[in-house]
């Protein structure tokens, strides 16, 4: 028997309180934080979608697993555990353990990359835009025509054109190209999925070139489920055996376990070339931790191979995907702009459409983000001219191609009800809508600013 509700495919046999607070206490706290979410107390945060990156709550069996964690320095039978894991799902000889995923991209795209050095993907994410520009190299995205518009119906929108992809190649010469990254869901993009044709060809024309192709591969559970839904051919493959298949198209893969790992911190960098893991192994003895913790304990690493393999179990990503989209496919009813279809790990909305009379440079996006906030104690983050614009050479703002707000949902963490809270909410941001002002920052750093930008409300 077949039945239309998807329920959570699993028991609570913890809990943990919520403060509630009210308006007035949300308007003070707001203000304290410098109308930046990143700054509030998560005491004073009702439901927090900030996001979705070692958020999540994690199994008896992973907390049995860690009950078995070995800390010794070296060689510890819980790194053998997870290394053993991560060599069979990616298809790589080397695994080098990190805290989490940007620690690999530093490492990675640090020693690839430099002073004329371009790194191309569908669609860069904060962090590891960060690492790359860090190291003086320029980072190119190359999403399909249609991932730029939020309402188009598209299977898969996280797909890096091929043909840009070619152009750049042959414009900068194969010899500049840091690398190509293949990031699965693209995150920036609003959590769409890449099919694997897409994967397929990016990978030929890396070898064709030379280029070294990697994944940023720390929601592929998530792709897996949407390419044997959505792509033909892949209806009768595990999703396991799908990510494995993405996997092997690359040189290596950066993954986040904070995401599809179930864990609350950890990561790791996979590669198939020896000499490039041999430079990379050196950097992380230098900065992370020896080869085989690499900044994590043994308890994290056990968690982190039972993670890896619990999170391609077909219930849970019944569960996962569907409980996003019910969220998002309740949003579009209301005329919530939002970028559509539906992600895997968040609802996007499209903040430039729901606040048209606030205009780029005072951050529709942010100014939404504090209403949420302020109207029902949600955080969320904003992805677009605070998170990724620039300045011109006279300080003008160069927008970002979107004002997008985030709500990334933690996995197995909050329940029905709490859904149709935050639904409820949006009916509530109707009403005044055209009266709210936008923001201007006060205060940034020159890397990563959406952390620690402080803001105050723009005049009318």
């Amino acid at each position: 028997m077949t039945f239309k509700t998807i329920i959570e495919p699993f028991k609570i046999k913890e809990v943990e309180p919520i403060n509630v607070t009210t308006e007035e206490e949300r308007i003070k706290h707001l203000s304290e934080a410098h109308y930046n979410p990143f700054m509030l107390k998560s005491e004073h945060v009702l439901i927090d979608f900030l996001t979705d990156s070692g958020t999540a709550a994690m199994s008896s069996r992973q907390w049995a697993a860690m009950m078995e964690g070995d800390e010794a320095y070296a060689g510890s039978r819980s790194w053998l555990k997870m290394e053993a894991v991560i060599k069979d799902l990616t298809c790589c000889e080397h695994i080098l353990p990190t805290h989490q995923g940007r620690a690999g991209e530093r490492i990675l795209y640090g020693y690839l990359g430099g002073k004329g050095k371009v790194f191309i993907s569908n669609t860069h994410f904060d962090t590891t835009r960060a690492n790359i520009e860090f190291s003086g190299a320029e980072a190119i995205d190359i999403p399909i025509e249609e991932a730029k518009h939020p309402m188009l119906e598209h299977p898969f929108k996280g797909n890096m054109d091929v043909s840009e992809l070619e152009r750049l190649i042959n414009h900068y010469g194969a010899e500049n190209i840091g690398g190509v990254i293949l990031t699965v869901t693209n995150n920036s993009g609003g959590g769409q999925p890449v099919s694997m044709q897409n994967a397929k060809d990016v990978s030929a024309v890396c070898k064709k070139h030379g280029v070294r192709f990697f994944l940023d591969a720390c929601r592929i559970a998530e792709n897996s489920y949407f390419i044997k839904h959505r792509e033909s051919g892949y209806e009768t493959k595990t999703y396991k055996q799908i990510a494995q298949e993405m996997f092997s198209l690359a040189d290596g893969c950066i993954m986040s376990a904070k995401k599809d790992g179930l864990v609350n911190i950890g990561g790791f960098l996979a590669l198939k070339d020896k000499s490039l893991s041999d430079a990379c192994t050196n950097l992380l003895i230098i900065t992370e931790g020896f080869s085989t913790y690499g900044g994590l304990s043994g308890r994290s690493m056990e968690a982190i191979a039972v993670g890896l393999q619990e999170v391609f179990e077909p219930d849970y990503l019944k569960y996962r995907i569907r409980s996003t989209a019910y969220f998002g496919e309740k949003l579009y009813k209301m005329d919530v702009p939002l970028i559509w279809p539906i992600g895997g790990h968040a609802v996007y909305i499209d903040a430039k459409a729901f606040y048209p009379h606030i205009p780029v440079d005072r951050y529709p996006g942010q100014a939404l983000v504090c209403e949420l906030y302020i109207k029902g104690g949600i955080r969320s983050v904003e992805i677009g001219s605070v998170m990724f614009g620039k300045y011109d050479s006279n300080g003008k703002l160069i927008p970002a191609p979107n004002e997008l707000v985030r709500l990334a949902i933690p996995r197995r963490v909050y329940t029905q009800s709490h859904v149709e809270y935050v639904i409820e909410v949006f009916e509530k941001l109707f009403d005044g809508k055209e009266q709210v002002r936008g923001l201007k920052i006060i205060e940034e750093p020159k890397f990563l600013r959406h952390f620690t930008a402080k803001f105050e409300r723009a005049n009318p």
